[in-house]
């Protein structure tokens, strides 16, 4: 009887205790998301009642032009940004896990810059491709390149973006750091007592040991790279000719400048499916190629 007591005593001061993070989570999360969900089936402009149109809304998405090139925008950015960044991320986790002099300032050096908030880090490389004075166009000129105008060029704004990606790739060293340094180092000797060289022993040894956390940042790229917003809205609106109207800017514009809620709430709904398609996908593939410590197949 006691335990008993004590075990319901228990149970309500655990319900008490996570009660201000339940009822945070289903007011601020769970009731935005189950509300987004029936505006979607909705002409909702917030200032009228809601009037449900069925799928109007998405039959209407799939006609609309600049969905579509939201979209080719979107994938643009993540095919070249994503492998680019990880690759990245990769070299320079291998470079600073060398025995170099002032490793420690080196590894906080190049984290340092993904602390910088978004918005900040979009003034500052504002000023970093300005066509007169930037320090791109200053380098470029050095050899004989003229002056590009990189974000009021449609042709070039995109990439002027993908170059801004780079800046965080200091987290995802991080990572890939705490992965290099947890491969066994028994079996890079013995992979060398085998007579494996440096490259061989990282394509049989270290490469598959750290795939769990390869798998971890392609995914965690991938969902960063398709919700792509603040470069856009601070730096280009955009433009120049839709030449960077991300998917999420895209929502933005429709939620908030054309007060088309509903419409937006149906782009929320097929961007937030299109992400956990592409992360099942992703998984189920990974069973081939990534290796897990105990070799059993999730």
């Amino acid at each position: 009887m006691r335990s008993t007591k004590e075990s319901r005593r228990e149970g309500r001061n655990f319900y008490f205790f996570i009660s201000p993070w339940l009822i945070g989570f289903v007011l601020f999360a769970l009731f935005p998301v189950m509300a987004s969900l029936y505006y979607s089936f909705t002409e909702y402009d917030i200032i009228h009642a809601p009037k449900f149109i069925g799928a109007g809304n998405y039959q209407e998405l799939f006609q609309d032009e600049q969905f579509w090139n939201s979209i080719k925008v979107t994938l643009k950015y993540t095919f070249i940004s994503v492998p680019l960044t990880l690759l990245l991320s990769l070299f320079f986790a291998i470079l600073i896990n060398q025995k170099i002099p002032f490793r420690g300032f080196f590894r906080t050096a190049m984290y340092f810059p993904s602390m910088i908030s978004g918005v900040s880090m979009a003034l500052l490389w504002f000023w970093v491709f300005n066509p007169q004075a930037g320090l791109f166009n200053y380098v470029l000129s050095i050899f004989g390149v003229e002056p590009i105008a990189w974000f009021l060029d449609e042709n070039y704004a995109i990439w002027a973006l993908i170059i801004m990606s780079f800046w965080g790739m200091g987290a995802g060293m991080l990572i890939f750091l705490a992965g290099l340094q947890g491969v066994p180092s028994s079996l890079l000797e013995a992979a060398k007592l085998d007579g494996a060289g440096r490259l061989r022993s990282f394509w049989n040894v270290t490469l598959p040991l750290i795939s769990p956390v390869f798998l971890f940042q392609l995914i965690m790229g991938l969902i960063e790279s398709f919700q792509v917003f603040t470069q856009a809205y601070t730096i280009t609106q955009g433009g120049p000719n839709y030449s960077t109207w991300f998917y999420v800017y895209n929502i933005y514009v429709n939620a908030f400048k054309n007060f088309r809620y509903g419409y937006a709430s149906a782009m929320s709904w097929i961007l937030l499916i299109a992400v956990m398609i592409i992360t099942y996908a992703i998984m189920k593939l990974s069973n081939r190629y990534v290796y897990y410590e105990g070799g059993s197949e999730r």
